[in-house]
């Protein structure tokens, strides 16, 4: 009997040892495993306390029980009884910082701060970019390197909203209320400003503050809660974090809003006002997704929705609002994000994996890749999501992503494409599986096609599981369409053959001149 007993006791320890070790691999909370299995059988599923107690080796599972854990990271129950295999220290794999790679600042003393404040504006302004949109650089580079994760923020928001969701129009109302915000009403229809790059389309004025506490609000945004109520949040953050103090941009959508925000038109020095706007813009932007999207309440609804970008009209906010959050909130770090503006102009960007740039967002590119998925829906007429799995190759660098994209209206009547995608090659390496054999299997596939051919069986099943694990339903979608082959730029197109006729490679005269000379020595 006593040997009975200590056998469960061994049995308990090593399956608590490998749930546990499973659960915090794939960055999940008690909570976050418990809402998975509810999921899959809720009679079945466990409670976050007997969770717990599995893994601290209190308490066996039962068989069925068992099987919905397995199910969530797919693995079968033998593995769980095998008590052969090594059992590390639990420990959370560290996260890489998110975002491209920097350049080392080398020689240091060139890059010292006072040279940089001489050389910054120096080159801005023979650039043509702006100083709010060298501040959106500085700020999207901080964010990426945080990947997205703004605790302070997000405790500010919640303090306010009492992780309260969804939250209504008469919910923010009334915090406004609270915090002697009064508001105003105006009627004004989209109007045209000058661009030469967005030449037809219609810029918005949907909202401003101005101080002690007043809230201009476009009377159109009525008819459209959801952004009624972001740029409600907005102002309330705007609010509680700088203490109204009157700094805050115009809140305005369509055409050339970086121009409408601007307070140095074009100048030709940087001015400091901008990039202290271009911050405050951003704050009081995540503040407003964190307001109506809260962190947990927002992670258990995204699980339950497998992170459709559509689910976002069941919390009535928009694509956009719920597009960020997702980044955000999920155990998953690797992801990013895109809000593309026809012809090819980036509005919003996020790189928490690295993922070069489809183009620039401070100006149009001449080159881009045409089979980035935000790219084709930009030319499409439909309302539904597509998913599209994609090698990005970039150099002797290659990639396997999968991304959401879908083609959704602005407040002023515009289209335009919001997309979410994550990065697969952690999620593969998590597995066991080696990303560099199964991406190189599927780039072949994809060659042999001419550019873009069906996942081969053996890489489609690892993703079917990967899609299970992660919850994202759109992964396994994307295994319904080609895969394709994609890079940062159409010049340095690497399918066989090109789809673009590729500038041919000089190399520097000097270089020839260098080569005779030696040769003649």
């Amino acid at each position: 009997m006593k040997a009975a007993t200590q056998s469960l006791v061994r049995k308990a320890h090593f399956l608590g040892a490998k749930i546990k070790k499973l659960r915090k691999d794939n960055g999940l909370t008690l909570d976050d495993l418990s809402v998975r299995c509810v999921q899959r059988d809720a009679e079945s599923a466990p409670s976050v306390s007997y969770l717990s107690m599995i893994e601290n080796g209190k308490r066996v599972p039962s068989e069925d029980m068992l099987e919905v854990i397995a199910s969530v990271f797919e693995k079968d129950l033998e593995w769980f009884y095998d008590e052969k295999i090594d059992h590390e220290a639990v420990t959370t794999p560290k996260k890489r910082a998110g975002g491209i790679a920097g350049v080392a600042l080398e020689p240091s003393f060139l890059f010292s701060k006072d040279h940089l404040q001489i050389a910054i504006p120096e080159l801005l302004s023979q650039g043509g970019i702006s100083g709010r949109q060298f501040g959106h650089l500085l700020i999207r580079a901080h964010q990426e390197h945080h990947q997205n994760r703004f605790p302070d923020l997000e405790k500010a928001a919640e303090e306010v909203g009492q992780k309260r969701m969804p939250l209504s129009v008469e919910d923010l109302l009334d915090i406004c209320k609270n915090l002697s915000l009064k508001i105003k009403w105006f009627d004004r229809a989209p109007d045209i400003i000058a661009d030469p790059d967005d030449t037809g389309f219609k810029t918005l004025m949907r909202s401003f503050f101005e101080p002690p506490g007043t809230l201009y609000m476009n009377e159109s945004l009525k008819k459209r809660p959801a952004r009624l109520k972001y740029d409600l949040a907005t102002h309330i953050g705007h609010t509680v974090l700088h203490g109204r103090d009157g700094l805050r941009s115009v809140s305005a959508v369509g055409g050339n809003t970086f121009d409408a925000k601007s307070w140095s038109s074009q100048s030709q020095t940087v001015d400091s006002k901008d990039i202290l706007h271009a911050w405050r813009d951003f704050e009081c932007s995540f503040f407003a997704g964190a307001l109506l999207c809260p962190k947990v309440p927002s992670r258990q609804f995204l699980s339950r929705n497998a992170y459709s970008l559509q689910s976002a009209k069941l919390l009535d906010v928009t694509t956009a609002v719920l597009m960020r959050r997702m980044t955000a909130v999920s155990p998953y770090p690797h992801w990013h994000y895109f809000d593309a503006y026809p012809p090819g102009k980036l509005r919003a960007v996020y790189r928490g994996n690295g993922i070069p740039l489809p183009w620039g967002n401070l100006k149009m590119m001449n080159d881009p890749c045409q089979h980035w998925s935000v790219f084709n829906m930009l030319g499409s007429k439909s309302d539904e999501p597509a998913a599209q799995i994609s090698v990005l190759k970039n150099g002797d660098d290659a990639r396997l992503y999968c991304c959401e994209s879908i083609r959704v209206k602005d407040a002023a009547g515009n289209f335009h494409v919001v997309c979410a995608g994550i990065d697969m090659g952690p999620a593969i390496e998590s597995q066991g599986v080696s990303s560099d054999d199964v991406i190189a299997e599927i780039f072949d596939a994809c060659q042999a096609g001419g550019g873009s051919a069906a996942v081969p069986a053996r890489a489609a099943k690892l993703i079917r599981s990967i899609a299970n694990i992660l919850n994202i339903e759109w992964v396994g979608r994307g295994l319904e369409r080609d895969a394709n082959i994609i890079c940062p730029r159409s010049a340095n197109c690497p399918r066989n053959p090109c789809c673009v006729t590729k500038p041919k490679k000089v190399r520097p005269f000097t270089e020839d001149i260098r080569s005779a000379i030696i040769q003649a020595s």
